[in-house]
């Protein structure tokens, strides 16, 4: 008599094999979202620090961006002249986003564009926007002295995503 259908034993098995190419493919996929958030919470931010420059010289005044409660991974907040007053809000929070000294909580821009640190001088920096859980920075975010913002996507080691991490996991 012909057969017809699978036996138990061959549905258990294709039911394993595709377990296992489930398995591999959710992993993919994690990572896949991940670097998705990575990518736009760098675009947000150099647009957002873009904005922030922009008012500043349209209004000929000093414009602050800050990181929220100052951490930019949580979004930013554009204010006029460091008062509450906030011109523009973004929020975030699904990317680990850390700055060097200069920019590692704020950056004020004066009626020139240029960013400036308290005392006056030129202030330069970047942010990068780092993995989830390791040191590395997969995009950053640079602050030239003139005020420029360039976003780039250099995925390296660095030690302020490293550092950031000890922190996170410590607290």
């Amino acid at each position: 008599m012909h057969q017809q259908g699978l036996s138990l034993i061959e549905l258990l098995m294709g039911l394993a094999i595709a377990a296992i190419v489930l398995s591999w493919a959710a992993t993919g996929y994690k990572e896949l979202v991940e670097a998705n958030e990575r990518k736009d919470a760098a675009q947000s931010l150099a647009v957002g620090m873009r904005s922030a420059r922009s008012e500043a010289i349209i209004r000929n005044r000093t414009v602050v961006i800050r990181g929220i409660d100052n951490d930019w991974g949580r979004g930013w907040r554009i204010t006029l002249d460091d008062k509450q007053k906030t011109l523009l809000m973004e929020r975030s929070g699904h990317a680990r986003v850390v700055g060097n000294q200069p920019v590692r909580r704020s950056v004020s821009f004066n009626g020139l564009g240029e960013a400036l640190l308290p005392n006056g001088g030129f202030r330069a920096g970047t942010l990068h926007i780092c993995a989830r859980h390791g040191p590395i920075s997969h995009h950053q975010v640079v602050l030239a002295p003139s005020g420029r913002i360039s976003l780039r996507s250099e995925v390296a080691e660095q030690a302020v995503c490293e550092k950031s991490l000890g922190q996170r996991t410590n607290a």
